[in-house]
């Protein structure tokens, strides 16, 4: 299967042809992984950010405090995470590609809002900076705690998109793919970062800005008396009208009908659970992100994601280089969860190992998925410090 990668050659159009681009050197900057997400946001065309300080997702606010009203944005620090949630709920209602930055326990607060953002089928990007917990935790630390909370946190059956970002080139590739997917299918997307990665500096080099995809979402062509806000169609993703442009629809967090009515009737309420599911599975490799090292002869893979991937990928190397057939699947897209580039690697491999900062919340969805094909072992670290290259390489060597 071939996978997507989020810095794939862009394909550009000449004589009625498509040819790869020619690669430009960019504009180089030194930028840690917070500064980097915000310039992918505003380079895919944020323009309302609504949020609340908290560590260690603040940088993010900050600094689009003080960029987005130099590009005609607006910027609203709002009283809590709660309320931050439906500001940009809003926003995007009235048109405005909007986001929201927070933490653990700024995300435990907005799950509500975010489920509504699912049932209305309104496009937002939330990023979440993920620290040590549960509560207050470990502030400034490192985790990768949130992973089933971002699939699982907003109650009801419901879909979700949830990215996760290890360099930070990726924050800043990644966010506009976070964009361009929420725009294309109408939903949230999770952004998850963490410390590590929040607060990592390196110089990357930026793309021009004719060199990014960005995806705008579909809006409706009819007059405005034809206009069937929730009406099923091929792709389950219904053209979005924004609120005061005449197309005038009921909005409401209720099951509801194609005009967005509260339904009690059975014909009605199936259709629709089964729509918001089907947009995103139906599109599934349009979602799916991942990248790959040395697996093609691997023996032992190392499955990883976040900060730890870059660890990984040190270890893989290391081992590689002392004869050991390793490799490496770090996972970009964590939900809908990849079991589809997963099992292949699973049946040939002798061990997979998956080290992650929690106590085995990838590492279970793998375990589920393999179903006796191999050995599947966990690295698990949870006092706030990085699992580093040559604890992953013991393993490896062990294996």
């Amino acid at each position: 299967m071939r996978i997507k990668n989020v810095r794939k050659k862009r394909q550009v159009e000449r004589g009625g042809k498509k040819v790869s681009a020619k690669k430009s050197p960019g504009r180089q900057v030194l930028l840690q992984g917070n500064e980097a997400i915000v310039e992918g946001a505003l380079a895919a065309g944020c323009r309302f950010f609504a949020g609340y300080p908290i560590t260690p997702a603040t940088e993010i606010s900050e600094i689009m405090a003080h960029r987005l009203p130099s590009v005609g944005g607006t910027f609203i620090q709002m009283e809590d995470e709660i309320a931050s949630m439906g500001a940009i709920v809003g926003a995007s209602m009235a048109g405005a590609k909007a986001m929201s930055a927070t933490s653990g326990p700024g995300f435990s607060l907005m799950q509500e809002n975010l489920g509504y953002a699912c049932a209305t089928e309104v496009p937002c990007v939330l990023v979440n900076v993920m620290r040590g917990g549960p509560s207050t935790g470990l502030p400034t630390n490192v985790s990768q705690g949130d992973v089933m909370q971002a699939r699982w946190g907003t109650h009801g059956d419901h879909p979700i998109i949830v990215l996760a970002v290890s360099t930070t080139r990726d924050c800043f590739d990644i966010t506009v793919k976070a964009f361009n997917l929420s725009e294309k299918y109408r939903t949230p997307v999770v952004i998850l970062a963490d410390e590590v990665v929040a607060h990592t500096r390196e110089k990357i080099s930026l793309p021009h800005p004719e060199e990014i995809e960005v995806v705008e979402r579909i809006r409706p062509t009819m007059p405005p008396e034809w206009y069937v806000p929730y009406e099923d169609n091929s792709r389950g993703v219904p053209p979005m009208g924004i609120l005061g442009d005449g197309y005038r629809y009921h909005v409401t967090g209720l099951v509801h009908d194609v005009r967005g009515f509260p339904t009690q009737r059975q014909d009605e309420i199936v259709p629709f659970i089964n729509r918001l599911f089907r947009k995103i599975n139906q599109h599934f490799l349009d979602i799916l992100y991942a990248d790959f090292e040395s697996v093609e002869d691997a023996e032992i893979i190392v499955i990883a994601y976040g900060s730890v991937a870059r660890s990984a990928r040190r270890a893989v190397r290391d081992a590689r280089a002392k004869g050991v057939k390793a490799g490496l699947a770090q996972l970009i897209t964590l939900w809908p969860f990849p079991r589809q580039i997963l099992e292949p690697l699973l049946r040939k491999a002798r061990v997979v190992l998956v080290p992650e900062l929690n106590l085995g919340q990838v590492s279970r969805e793998v375990k589920r998925i393999n179903q006796g094909m191999t050995r599947v072992e966990t690295l698990q670290r949870i006092d706030g410090n990085l699992i580093r290259p040559e604890e992953i390489l013991v393993r490896i060597m062990k294996s």
